[in-house]
């Protein structure tokens, strides 16, 4: 049984940076795209960051480019998401979550991605 675990969130002022992580347990997921995901309050989940297995290629929706750096460590078994430059619009809880595949899906909705962790709290906010 996979679990993910979340941790790194909290209030933070605008322009300010967090550093999410993602511990994954219970078997490795060294073998697996992973990504972030985030929902706000009254909207649906929304694809945040991808990254494949090596961690050679990255994904990120256009709106969201040069604010946010996906990497992980496999020897740690562990995800990150670096988030800069944060506005309130960026308050959520965030995902981690794991495909099935080495691989980038080729799109990227909840859907693509098998496991998941229960979230961690960003809130933007001064």
């Amino acid at each position: 049984q996979v679990q993910l675990v979340e941790s790194g969130g909290g209030l933070v002022q605008p322009g300010g940076s967090l550093r999410l992580s993602c511990a994954a347990s219970g078997r490795t997921l060294n073998n697996n795209a992973m990504a972030w995901f985030r929902q706000a309050p009254g909207k649906e989940r929304e694809f945040v960051a991808a990254i494949t297995w090596s961690g050679n290629i990255r994904s990120y929706p256009d709106s969201m480019k040069g604010r946010l750096t996906i990497s992980r460590d496999n020897a740690a078994n562990t995800l990150y998401l670096q988030l800069d430059s944060l506005i309130p619009e960026d308050t959520a809880v965030y995902y981690c979550a794991a495909s099935g595949s080495r691989y980038l899906p080729d799109d990227h909705t909840t859907d693509a991605y098998a496991y998941w962790g229960q979230g961690t709290q960003v809130t933007v906010s001064s």
